[in-house]
């Protein structure tokens, strides 16, 4: 992997649930030893802060005019397939 990925972390407000997303997210990857940059905002703000992310990650759909991958999951909040998301963002990250 050449320098840094960057993930834009979307939510609703960008305040708790960006935050929990986000965290889960970075202790996620650093345990398989990948490292990347994870910036938080609003859903509303992804069309205007899109143009340096490698993958968005989002709990709310989002509009993207760019070509970059959108993930929209609610797995860090429930738990239910937590996992098979990270493998999604490994895939990503790495591509």
């Amino acid at each position: 992997m050449v320098g840094k990925k960057t993930i834009l972390v979307a939510c609703g407000t960008a305040i708790a649930t960006s935050t929990v997303v986000a965290k889960a997210i970075e202790e996620a990857l650093e345990d398989r030893g990948l490292y990347v940059n994870i910036r938080q905002c609003k859903a509303a703000e992804v069309p205007s802060l899109v143009h340096d992310a490698d993958l968005i990650v989002t709990t709310t759909p989002v509009s993207v005019d760019k070509d970059i991958p959108v993930i929209q999951t609610l797995a860090f909040l429930t738990g239910i397939g937590k996992e098979d998301v990270i493998e999604q963002i490994v895939n990503h990250i790495k591509s």
